[in-house]
């Protein structure tokens, strides 16, 4: 279960709140269907048809100027519960993610379809002219010497690597705007953590859902 493409559903029923997949079919306002926790038949107004939850992981080839978080295991592995290396980048302004690796910078125009992301740049800014810029920056910041492949594994001893790359990015466009920087600590707490929580709690109904048809909310 790497890739999750079914659409959550929430509904309310007997006093609790359940979660299904949307292959239940249960829009239909007329739609009978047995509750699976009380099994009795559900009938659902306008009013009280059941809503899809928004997904957190979006397609960072058409978020552009943003911080993606992604995972070569999938987005089900997007989760604080779960072990496995993240490993992050920055998309241009068309899309196209710029990523530190052991390869050096790598430039990838797909695979990151399913991720987490971080709007760096305000809603509107993406202008031509502002595109043009950043992407320029970003062009020369991935040419700098310290992401050559050789020194890959240095970063990586320090806890830096594609964080590093992104975090240091980030930085420099700030200082460039006289701004103030911010700590990797800061940017964590302020940007990333948010949202890895809330692909938590999406993955775990999510999981529970595939595991059992239903999941309810505690």
């Amino acid at each position: 279960m790497s890739q999750m493409d079914f659409t959550i559903l929430k509904f309310n029923h007997c006093g609790k709140t359940i979660y299904t997949f949307d292959k239940n079919r249960l829009q239909a306002e007329n739609t009978e269907r047995k509750c699976p926790i009380c099994q009795e038949h559900m009938r659902f107004s306008l009013l009280e048809a059941p809503i899809i939850v928004p997904s957190p992981f979006s397609n960072g080839h058409k978020v552009p100027c943003a911080f993606l978080i992604g995972s070569s295991l999938g987005p089900a592995f997007l989760s604080e519960l779960q072990d496995s290396e993240m490993h992050v980048g920055v998309t241009n302004s068309q899309g196209v993610v710029y990523s530190y690796t052991s390869s050096g910078v790598q430039k990838e125009k797909q695979g990151w379809e399913q991720c987490l992301c971080v709007p760096l740049v305000a809603p509107g800014t993406g202008s031509d002219s502002f595109g043009t810029l950043w992407d320029n920056k970003l062009e020369q910041f991935s040419l700098l010497p310290i992401w050559s492949p050789n020194r890959f594994e240095e970063e990586r001893e320090f806890g830096s690597c594609c964080y590093g790359f992104a975090l240091s990015l980030l930085n420099q466009l700030r200082r460039s705007e006289s701004r103030e920087l911010i700590s990797r600590e800061d940017f964590t707490q302020q940007h990333v953590l948010p949202v890895v929580k809330m692909a938590s709690k999406y993955i775990t109904a999510y999981q529970e859902i595939y595991l059992h048809g239903f999941y309810t909310a505690h």
